[in-house]
């Protein structure tokens, strides 16, 4: 068996040692680490962190040839001199979910940053074991303990599966529960005192097991034998990452639940970290199991590309907010109110009259997670029009007593055993629910760059359509960031705008409003004529400059959308069924 330990090489430094030991080596053995980690699509070069690399056997040390970026060829082995050992030491100080990380209270890390791949034998079991750890450590993971028994120990399949469980260590909360009849573990790690652990547990087992009554309505089992969320909450951070029994995930610490809190309390900070969870253990149906064809093999060297980003990421955007509803944790107002804000975020974004979602998801390697200032002018987001995609095909199949988008969900989990899927196959699975007008519109939204209309599709199930006026920096076409010296500066002009058409750029720190100082540009509104022409100081490269602003003739509006408390019987019922499940 291929195997790897783990050791704490120098926590103040950041790093771990790694030790791989590849029994039965060839004669020049090539070794590789992924650029990339599935479910984050971005070339990364983890690579850029090993170092000290060294190669044995027997006794003998072997050269060990750097090849490219990622690749070294042990050269020298042979099947008869025992195992290659390869020593290394890898550098961990990333707290996002994609890499690694190791100080004094908490060690993280995905096998891809971690786990040189030994090429032509990753199809073989492959198993890690720790060396010693600090004291009161311990460690969580979804990857199975070894049979043998051995401290600390696991084993995995072969090296998908190893990439594809993440570790956490050290001194953190541990809670568990079953759902389904299947046991889930939580841990926190970096929480206040005071954190309400029992009650994130009670809300994450309603989010589990509303999520498997979806996909396995008649009580079939779940994809998983026991499944681990991981928790490393922070002063400020938001994300997660998919796996097959597990997800790693970052939250702010304030957005925790508190003891002493009455029950129906559910702050917006909270109810985003239950979006999370729902989201992320959405895709352990859709995205791990169900994934893109060309996802069916991962090529850890280069960029994986594919056109779906928008189903396996936009539609489970579109459920995560969905489930919280239909397991009882906020009400539909609520829900509405989390649907309008992505609907206003799209409405406000430029690029969606420029890219498609297809186009944004075959790009997401060079651009979704490359922003810049102009990336709301040119691209638009596979989440959150992926979303609204999502949206509307139930709405439309909802409306017209075609059945619903959790319809065509579950046939095209047993069209393809829970496996990979082309556009065609989620195409064919929307025609067998509501025929081929459908699987047409659907496309259309897909491969388009037209806004879909949802007003009417939200009316015919009873809900209430209302606008309202934006933000001042919104209305002319800023996104504003604190400034080094105003605190107001320029992080966005969008394309189109009333600031694009005055010269204000990206950049630029925004210093007074008719000669009126500003730290809040929204402040201005307190003296100005709503419509009126007024001027704009500002520093650009070192410079002052005043530039003159014509507001849009017409006033900027945001959406709102409620429960149509007026609508008829059947509308109302339409919304129940939408929204309860």
């Amino acid at each position: 068996m291929i195997s790897y330990r783990i050791d704490v090489e120098d926590a103040a430094s950041h790093l771990w040692r790694v030790t791989l030991a590849v029994p039965q080596p060839a004669a020049a053995q090539r070794l590789s680490l992924p650029v990339w980690i599935p479910g984050s699509y971005m070339v990364r070069e983890f690579g850029r962190h090993l170092s000290s690399l060294g190669a044995r056997q027997g006794g003998r040390a072997l050269p060990l040839r750097q090849l490219d970026k990622t690749t070294w060829l042990a050269e020298g082995a042979g099947e008869g001199g025992g195992a290659l050992e390869v020593t290394y030491l890898a550098y961990a100080f990333d707290t996002s979910v994609r890499t690694a990380f190791l100080d004094a209270d908490r060690g993280f890390f995905n096998g891809t940053s971690l786990c040189l791949r030994v090429e032509g034998r990753e199809h073989e079991p492959h198993g890690l074991v720790f060396g010693r750890l600090p004291e009161g450590w311990e460690v969580a993971t979804a990857m199975p303990a070894a049979p043998d028994g051995a401290a600390l120990g696991f084993v995995a399949a072969d090296y998908d599966e190893l990439v594809d469980h993440p570790f956490e260590l050290g001194c953190f909360w541990r809670g568990s529960f079953e759902a389904a009849g299947v046991p889930h573990e939580l841990v926190v790690a970096g929480a206040w005192p005071g954190f309400d652990g029992e009650r994130l547990l009670a809300d994450t087992r309603r989010i589990c097991e509303a999520e498997i009554a979806f996909w396995h309505p008649e009580g079939g089992p779940a994809p998983f034998e026991r499944y681990v969320f991981m928790l490393n909450v922070v002063e400020d951070g938001y994300g997660g990452l998919e796996h097959r029994a597990s997800t790693a995930l970052i939250a702010s610490r304030r957005d925790l639940p508190r003891r002493g809190n009455p029950a129906h309390l559910l702050t917006d900070g909270y109810v985003t970290l239950l979006g999370l969870i729902s989201h992320e253990y959405f895709h352990s149906w859709n995205v791990k199991r169900l994934r893109p064809r060309e996802f069916e093999r991962f090529d850890y060297t280069q960029e994986n590309y594919t056109e779906l980003l928008w189903f396996f990421e936009g539609f489970t955007s579109y459920y995560d907010d969905l489930f919280l509803v239909r397991a009882g944790l906020i009400d539909e107002g609520r829900y509405l109110k989390l649907v309008a804000k992505n609907l206003n975020g799209v409405l406000a974004t430029p690029g969606r009259l420029v890219q498609s979602v297809a186009q944004s998801s075959f790009d997401a390697w060079v651009k979704y997670y490359r922003s810049d200032e102009n990336t709301p002018n040119a691209t638009v987001s596979y989440y959150a029009k992926g979303s609204l995609v999502a949206l509307a095909l139930d709405l439309t199949l909802r409306g017209a007593g075609s059945g619903s988008l959790d319809d065509v969900m579950r046939a095209l989990w047993r069209r393809s055993g829970g496996g990979p899927v082309s556009e065609d196959d989620i195409a064919q699975a929307v025609r067998d629910v509501a025929g081929a007008p459908a699987a047409e519109a659907l496309r259309a939204w897909v491969h388009g760059t037209g806004d879909i209309d949802v007003k009417p599709l939200l009316a015919r199930l009873g809900v209430a359509w209302k606008t309202e006026p934006q933000a001042f920096a919104a209305a002319l076409g800023l996104r504003l960031s604190e400034g080094p010296v105003t605190g107001v500066q320029v992080r966005s002009v969008l394309r189109g705008s009333a600031a694009e058409r005055s010269g204000v750029s990206a950049g630029d720190e925004l210093l007074a409003v008719d000669r009126w100082r500003v730290r809040r540009l929204d402040d201005a509104q307190q003296w100005l004529t709503v419509g009126a022409p007024f001027e704009l100081l500002l520093v650009r490269n070192q410079r002052v400059l005043t530039v003159h602003v014509e507001p849009p003739a017409q006033p900027a509006v945001s959406v709102a959308l409620a429960p149509d408390d007026e609508a008829g019987a059947d509308a109302r019922a339409l919304r129940r069924a939408w929204l309860q499940g």
